[in-house]
């Protein structure tokens, strides 16, 4: 194998991949990239099992081959080479060499046979829709994912494709975050899929904020979406996600509308001086106003004010303020509103600017 390439184009591609290579793993061949030459085309892949990355790139091979090299090492040297110079790999025994300028390396291989691929997938449903679609519906939500659960099916975003509307819906048990977007999918029956955590932290970095098509194809145990010149294949988690329909209150007879940046830092305030470990803080309505109160325990305590609009009876309830801090964060709407139907019942903010986005957000006790 043998070809020359513009160090910034394979940087580019390597960037690209890079989020599925392990840093610790037991096979040696998920710390390496598979390097795929035919006569026109360079294809580089890596995965760690549960999600795959693939990039193409289009371009004259001087010799065909492939072969597996170390990717975080030829990620930094293609970094700390010039801007705008080529690079020339060839492949000599059991090395690889790399050259560049007066600048060259040789690194240990592992053949290509000995890359492990993730399972064909069977493809069940696929569409198209784009790229932004996708990212946003993502952004909204995932940030109320569980990490390392031990009910494995909150450790990711559960995907729901229907005839027209596309949900994404996150939970950790704590809170839970629901969006739906409008599309052109047309699709005879419900599909409901869980991509797993780091699925979804590798998609949504790839994702941009355009208009761009991207395909999306479901398979039994896999999601593949198929970018321009990307293409990312991640295992789903198979397990039964939980009835997000019973979870959302309906009924809060107790609305607060509030300034959102004015509570979002009013909030971030008092949480300065919550228990560290807990993070709760304790949300006290009445007419017109709001108070925020956090102590520590050392004693310390927060006490914050605001202006709200707010017309019922004095309530008084427990929140893990990150929570609420957080479900600020994905919008940049300007009011929310907050409903509450009792000290012991769940909240719910939703954006009167966005009308496809709610947030659950579980009281705790102080």
């Amino acid at each position: 194998m043998k070809f020359k390439i513009q160090r910034d184009e394979l940087l580019n591609a390597l960037q690209q991949i890079i989020g599925a290579v392990e840093k610790r793993q037991t096979m040696p061949a998920l710390s390496n990239v598979l390097i795929k030459a035919t006569s026109d085309s360079l294809s580089l892949t890596s995965t760690d099992l549960e999600i795959e990355l693939v990039t193409h790139l289009k371009m004259m091979i001087d010799e065909p081959g492939e072969i597996t090299v170390p990717a975080r090492k030829l990620l930094d040297i293609c970094k700390a080479l010039p801007a705008d110079s080529d690079v020339n790999i060839s492949i000599k025994g059991e090395k690889a060499l790399v050259q560049s300028g007066r600048s060259r390396f040789s690194l240990v291989t592992l053949p290509a046979a000995d890359f492990p691929s993730l399972d064909e997938i069977n493809v069940g449903s696929e569409f198209e829709l784009p790229q932004k679609t996708l990212k946003d519906i993502i952004d909204k939500t995932s940030f109320a994912m569980a990490q390392q659960d031990v009910r494995y099916y909150l450790n990711g975003l559960m995907l729901e494709i229907s005839a027209k509307i596309l949900r994404a819906v996150a939970t950790d048990g704590h809170r839970l975050a629901y969006c739906e977007k409008e599309t052109d999918c047309e699709l005879s029956d419900i599909k409901q899929v869980i991509v797993p955590r780091k699925g979804v932290l590798e998609l949504v970095r790839l994702l941009d904020n355009t208009e761009e098509k991207i395909k999306v194809i479901l398979g039994s145990n896999h999601l593949r979406v198929e970018l321009d010149n990307i293409r990312f294949t991640s295992k789903l988690i198979d397990g039964r996600f939980p009835d997000y329909n019973r979870v959302i209150p309906d009924d809060g007879q107790c609305i607060m509308t509030a300034d959102r940046e004015i509570l979002r830092q009013a909030l971030v305030r008092a949480s300065i001086l919550s228990n560290e470990k807990y993070r709760g803080i304790r949300l006290i309505l009445e007419d017109n106003l709001v108070k925020l109160q956090a102590q520590n325990p050392d004693q310390e305590e927060a006490d914050v004010e605001i202006e709200v609009n707010y017309k019922g009876e004095s309530l008084e309830i427990g929140f893990n303020v990150n929570y609420m801090i957080e479900a600020l964060n994905v919008t940049d709407s300007s009011m929310v509103q907050a409903a509450f139907r009792d000290s012991n019942s769940s909240c719910l903010l939703t954006f009167p600017e966005l009308k496809d986005c709610k947030y659950v957000v579980m009281p705790m006790r102080l």
